[in-house]
């Protein structure tokens, strides 16, 4: 009796009787190879993240100032800064600036990227006009901001529009505000540039099928490009939400982390308590947690959105 070979869905072959056929055997040949092809990967990851963060916390258990030798100090470095307030008062305001970007930047920069998605010269000069912001440093962007809502000579003084006149930076109740405002305005071009890329590889015959059962512009947006970009979505939000931790030049910049508390974002402290404080192993134990934090924010960002298990969206993939 002839037995043929199994055809599989990847175009290969199995062989009789359940045995592993060619395909499957160069696959296994070449696991090795893409294990190896890993390893540089591995090593940069190692050399710049996982050595520091265990530096750090080498660092975070002796008394240090910046000069001459570290002594041994044991966990009082950990005990002092989980036990202040300014440092839970950091990572509450680091919170509200990360899910306030997150609200503004998200619509826009989807609405944005959305209209900017089609072929047109008129949206492509847009578009180039638009994303000069991202050439400019967030140092460049600070310092523009805060000349521009300066209250003596700026727009918020009193030469200026009145809905303006106001010390947006020097006020406790509006200063977040602001600066969640200029960080939006700052980054909105990078996640337009996401979501415009996103859009343009939606299969064109979706909108054209929707279009033949009658269905409008804005049931089209809900019901076709939203769906569509929902990894998209979730690719901008973890940037957005994991890079908000590294907000600290244009802060620092823009308001020193003032006035009072106001602004002083983790990072920001971590900077103050290490280089203004010479207090090098609180900073580092502030390091620590702000890696921490990162890292299971990131970790549960992944695992709920499902982002380890995106699959194809595009037609015959």
């Amino acid at each position: 009796m002839t037995t043929s070979a199994t055809t599989l869905p990847g175009g290969g072959t199995a062989a009789p009787g359940g045995g592993a056929g060619p395909v499957q055997a160069a696959r296994r040949q070449r696991q090795p190879v893409s294990a190896w092809l890993l390893a540089p990967a591995l090593v940069l990851f190692g050399g710049f993240a996982i050595v520091p963060l265990i530096g750090a916390v080498a660092l975070s258990l002796t008394s240090w100032n910046g000069l001459g030798t570290p002594s041994w100090l044991g966990l009082e470095n950990w005990r002092f800064v989980l036990g202040d307030h300014v440092t839970w008062l950091t990572l509450g305001i680091t919170v509200k600036v990360m899910l306030g970007t997150w609200a503004v930047q998200t619509p826009l920069s989807l609405l944005l990227g959305v209209y900017l998605a089609p072929r047109g010269r008129w949206r492509a000069w847009m578009g180039l006009v638009y994303f000069v912001a991202l050439l400019m440093s967030s140092s460049a962007v600070a310092l523009v901001f805060k000349n521009l809502l300066d209250p003596n000579f700026g727009l918020a003084g009193p030469s200026g529009p009145g809905f303006l006149r106001h010390a947006w930076l020097g006020d406790p109740n509006t200063v977040l505000l602001a600066v969640i405002l200029i960080i939006a305005w700052h980054f909105v071009p990078l996640h337009t540039l996401l979501y415009q890329a996103g859009a343009r590889q939606i299969p064109g015959s979706l909108y054209e099928a929707a279009q033949l059962d009658g269905a409008g512009t804005v049931r089209r947006f809900f019901s076709i490009t939203l769906p569509q970009l929902r990894y998209t979505i979730v690719t901008s939000s973890t940037l957005m939400l994991v890079g908000s931790l590294t907000y600290f030049d244009l802060v620092f910049v823009l308001t020193a982390g003032g006035p009072g508390y106001a602004t002083r974002l983790l990072p920001l402290h971590m900077y103050l308590t290490g280089f203004n404080a010479t207090e090098m192993g609180r900073a580092s134990a502030i390091a620590t947690i702000l890696a921490v934090f990162g890292l299971c924010l990131s970790l549960g960002l992944t695992r709920l959105s499902g982002f380890n298990k995106m699959q194809s969206q595009q037609e015959g993939l």
